[in-house]
């Protein structure tokens, strides 16, 4: 007996298997995987760059602000030194002026043309303040005894006329001190003293008259006219 014939209807067809298929799936996973592995870490890199560079400039910006601090105050200190140094250099050309003066003075008191004297007023300044007082430069000198220092007392009185009367006024009533003490001097070759009197209201100033007296003895006295110790004092 033979057997049966199928029905070509019914065949039973096995089923291919396709391993190449699978692999691509794979690797197409694994590519997509690296992707996505890549792109991550490159989102993450910048914004890891910026919180790390955040700090760094903060601090470059505090850097940057101090040293504009420092170079600020280093020009106010130059500046405030530049103008004291000025100030100190018109001191000095004013100090240095008067010395050439004093020396000038000098020269003519001991030159060979100099006249040989022992204590003396040499001159009288009067000085009119804006108080109302008057301020006196009185310059003392002696040549005759080189290198011995002289020492003493300087007084001053003012001859004058008030009321149409002649009136001396003594040192205590310039000084309005009944009391007040004369003004001590010490000195090798000259010196200028200086002061403040006042002048009664109505007073009209004549002459002044100097008067000095030395502590080894020996009294000296001297009269200015009045407007040549104003006209002196203007020169």
């Amino acid at each position: 007996m033979s057997a049966p014939t199928p029905d070509p209807r019914f065949v039973i067809v096995p089923a291919r298997r396709h391993p190449w298929l699978w692999a691509t799936l794979i690797a197409v996973l694994w590519l997509a995987s690296l992707a996505g592995t890549w792109w991550l870490a490159s989102a993450a890199r910048p914004a890891s760059a910026g919180a790390a560079a955040g700090p760094a400039a903060a601090v470059a910006a505090a850097q940057s602000q101090q040293q504009l601090a420092t170079l600020q105050m280093s020009d106010r200190i130059s500046r405030q030194a530049n103008r004291e140094l000025q100030q100190t250099l018109a001191e000095r050309e004013e100090e240095i002026a008067g010395l050439r003066a004093d020396v000038a003075f000098y020269e003519r008191l001991v030159g060979a043309t100099g006249q040989r004297k022992g204590l003396n007023v040499h001159e009288i300044q009067m000085r009119r303040d804006n108080d109302g007082s008057w301020r006196y430069t009185a310059t003392l000198t002696q040549n005759i005894n080189r290198g011995a220092v002289s020492k003493g007392d300087l007084t001053l009185s003012v001859e004058g006329t008030q009321d149409g009367k002649l009136v001396r006024l003594d040192w205590g009533q310039l000084l309005q001190k009944p009391q007040a003490p004369p003004q001590h001097f010490e000195f090798r070759y000259f010196q200028r003293l200086e002061g403040s009197v006042l002048l009664p209201q109505g007073f009209v100033p004549g002459r002044v008259i100097a008067r000095v007296r030395a502590d080894g003895g020996g009294n000296a006295e001297q009269a200015f006219a009045w407007e040549e110790a104003i006209a002196t004092s203007t020169q």
